[in-house]
């Protein structure tokens, strides 16, 4: 099942980021310490140009911290770009994204400069913002595209935040990525089917981290497939139906909750080197996609030239 959310107020905010952004100095860019790869915009990168990037890695807290501090390094080796960690209590680290920011644009002479804060829907883009403005400025909630405007924020220092609307794109081509974005709560419930996001889940998890599964849910090994997983955090938490049967939705459920909220371990999903091969696998599915989209124009347009000449032949026939 493929994981897509474009609605139309997201195509209107891509709009107006892309008419403001000439005019931003820095773009600070929030991803999802969890999952750096699948929450980075690809349209947000491309509208960016050559403006500078600060890529802030939030919700840190509920990251593997070896793995946030693998991501950095990558991060910061890019062209442009320069990465931080934060987590929603260090406060006084968020505050010196402000400085952090200004730095990367050495020569701007006094002048004040325009930082455009961005990210997809729920990686704690508003609570960054709030923080660096000093006071409640930006709406938060534990569901995604809770803002919908842009808004300009002076926060001193000749500095001016531009808050923007949490932006996904039209199409997540992996899949995978999808998934991820869905479990950790990018994607709007409407979207998306717990079960089947609650499958992936379990499949996840039971490949990178059974010891975490075993020691949450009681269980003494980890069942061979991903239905009998579910079913077994279902009667561990009592999600049973008619004639004992498990009610597979409110175990995905879950297993996803307390996947999102840190109920499984501190968890990062990625690493620089699987989004590597994740990148070179997705291009090779993209391409393929292409040429199959090549080949059924290619009939479409034949059945279509064929049909005239046989109309035409018809016609001459009958003259």
């Amino acid at each position: 099942m493929a994981i897509q959310w474009f609605p139309g107020h997201m195509h209107k905010a891509r709009l107006e980021m892309q008419s403001t952004l000439p005019k931003v100095d820095v773009l600070i860019e929030v991803l999802d310490a969890r999952i750096p790869y699948s929450s980075e915009n690809p349209m947000l990168e491309e509208l960016r140009g050559d403006t500078p990037c600060l890529k802030v890695l939030a919700k840190s807290d509920l990251a593997d911290e070896t793995r946030t501090d693998a991501w950095v390094e990558y991060l910061s080796q890019l062209d442009n770009v320069r990465a931080r960690a934060v987590t929603t209590e260090d406060i006084p680290t968020i505050r010196r994204l402000k400085n952090a920011a200004a730095r990367m644009v050495p020569h701007r002479e006094g002048r004040t400069v325009t930082v455009m804060v961005a990210g997809i829907p729920n990686v704690g883009k508003s609570t960054l913002i709030n923080v660096l403005a000093g006071r409640k400025i930006a709406k938060t909630g534990n569901t995604p595209a809770v803002t919908k405007h842009q808004q300009r924020v002076p926060i001193g220092d000749s500095v001016t935040l531009l808050d923007t609307p949490g932006v996904m794109w039209p199409n997540v081509e992996n899949h995978h990525s999808g998934y991820r974005l869905a479990i950790l709560g990018s994607i709007k419930e409407t979207a998306m089917d717990y079960s089947d996001i609650g499958f992936f889940a379990a499949r996840l998890m039971a490949k990178d981290f059974p010891e975490r599964l075993q020691e949450r849910y009681q269980l003494e090994e980890i069942p061979p497939t991903e239905l009998a997983l579910i079913e077994a955090i279902g009667r561990k938490r009592g999600c049973l139906g008619k004639n004992n049967t498990v009610d597979l939705d409110r175990a995905s459920r879950i297993l996803v909750t307390e996947l999102r909220s840190g109920g499984l371990g501190r968890l990062t999903l990625e690493t620089p080197e699987s989004m590597q091969h994740e990148k070179k696998r997705t291009a090779i599915e993209v391409a393929e996609k292409a040429e199959r989209t090549r080949e059924k124009d290619a009939k479409r347009k034949k059945r279509f030239r064929d049909k005239q000449r046989a109309a035409r032949k018809a016609r001459e026939h009958g003259s």
